[in-house]
């Protein structure tokens, strides 16, 4: 495959996992389109014309020729300078990277990752909230999440990739979409009665196997074991954490508890105020579960893997 199949392939497949459902993300790409169309030429030129077919502004080509064919990955949760020197490291010993893959956003698609949250706003709609009220509470929250990231020197990693001359790519919601949409699936399926039961379930995802055992498996950090879960909504998609405020929405809409990556202690005391419980289901498992899902798609068209910074590969491919 050519580097920009693969990103195509990512962008596709993120956008039929997309929570918010294939036809409303296809609105959004005709209201960018809408958009474009109404700026001056000097605007214009300032626009990120990858938001025209791709809706999530954290994931991107960041550095590299589209035209190029890939043999071999390095995929890890994260890929920075240390991670860009082991693929150069690699090319020395006779294995040869053809393309790094990060979750997790670096360069510019880190700097917009901002843009993504407004998937909140739809998710907390679908689960009951009204539009107006999601949109309120997330808007704060946006803000924060802008200027927090504005001062990181973002592009270090993508500036290694350029001197190394080693193309470089983040999926990021993308992914998030895939292991929101197979985690919220099996929950559905399952139904599982108590929070007990939620975190056995989790474990029967390999990643999540393989977490306990590095002491970063899933874990209750609102409830007790005993508890029943009620209405079990896993929210693992949208940029990173949202509004604390929504927890008192979502408690009215009928949520009994939330599966999530990881949670911060403000959010987490909002849950409980609000008598939600909340699973943490292990930040580095469940970005391995959404990126493994993705990159079994390439392992099936004959493209090698090499996992590596907190990537815990499991291999789907032969299922």
């Amino acid at each position: 495959m050519k580097i920009g199949e693969i990103y195509e392939l990512a962008v596709r497949m993120g956008m039929e996992r997309d929570p918010r459902g294939r036809e409303a993300v296809e609105k959004l790409l005709a209201r960018e389109k809408e958009r474009f169309n109404d700026l001056k030429e000097d605007e214009k030129e300032e626009f990120d014309s990858e938001k025209l077919k791709n809706p999530y502004a954290d994931s991107r080509i960041l550095y590299g020729d589209p035209e190029k064919e890939v043999h071999r990955v390095l995929a890890g949760v994260d890929i920075e300078v240390g991670e860009m020197l082991l693929a150069d490291r690699l090319g020395e010993r006779g294995r040869k990277i053809d393309l790094a893959i990060s979750h997790h956003p670096e360069g510019k698609a880190l700097a917009a990752l901002h843009e993504v949250m407004h998937l909140q706003e739809d998710t907390l709609a679908r689960l009951g909230v009204p539009i107006n009220i999601a949109e309120g509470i997330m808007a704060i929250r946006i803000g924060e999440v802008k200027r927090t990231i504005m001062p990181i020197n973002h592009n270090r990693t993508v500036d290694v990739a350029r001197i190394l001359d080693i193309p470089l790519m983040c999926l990021h919601t993308t992914c998030d979409n895939l292991v929101n949409h197979f985690l919220q699936k099996l929950m559905d399926e399952r139904q599982p009665e108590t929070l007990k039961d939620v975190v056995k379930l989790l474990k029967e995802v390999p990643e999540y196997k393989q977490a306990v055992r590095l002491n970063a498996g899933p874990t209750i950090v609102v409830g007790s074991p005993e508890r029943r879960a009620g209405k079990t909504v896993v929210d693992m998609t949208g940029g990173t954490g949202g509004s604390e405020d929504a927890y008192a929405k979502l408690a009215a809409t009928g949520v009994g508890t939330l599966v999530v990556m990881h949670i911060g202690e403000k959010h987490r005391k909002e849950a409980e105020k609000n008598h939600i419980h909340v699973i943490v289901a292990g930040h580095m498992a469940s970005d391995s579960l959404g990126l493994n899902l993705f990159l079994d798609e390439l392992a099936r068209r004959g493209i090698e893997i090499e996992p590596c910074a907190g990537l815990l590969r499991v291999d789907r491919t032969a299922q």
